[in-house]
């Protein structure tokens, strides 16, 4: 057995802080489950009550496309004139978008 075979599982971890409405990434941790990866991130990542949600996702868990493969992944929204306001007019007193 090798030494992968005997660690527990890694962990992502997500906080959504006291003022945003997004969970953020702030790191990873190894945890036996789900339950010990939130007390464990609770005691890591918001030391100053920083954190008012917390979200543990295994890692393994998680799928991700290629950042390589992304022109095939995003053409066919490409090819969807409609969104894209590139043929609004745009009145002056709007200023920059």
């Amino acid at each position: 057995m090798s030494a992968a075979d005997h660690e527990w599982p890694l962990w992502e971890i997500f906080i959504r802080g006291q003022h945003g409405l997004n969970h953020r990434h702030v790191g990873s941790l190894h945890a036996a489950d789900a339950e010990a990866a939130i007390r464990n991130a609770r005691d890591v990542y918001t030391r100053r009550n920083e954190g008012v949600s917390i979200w543990a996702v295994r890692a393994d868990d998680i799928v991700a496309s290629s950042p390589g493969k992304k022109g095939p992944l995003y053409e066919p929204a490409n090819s969807k004139v409609y969104r894209h306001p590139t043929f609004f007019d745009i009145p002056d007193d709007v200023g920059a978008m």
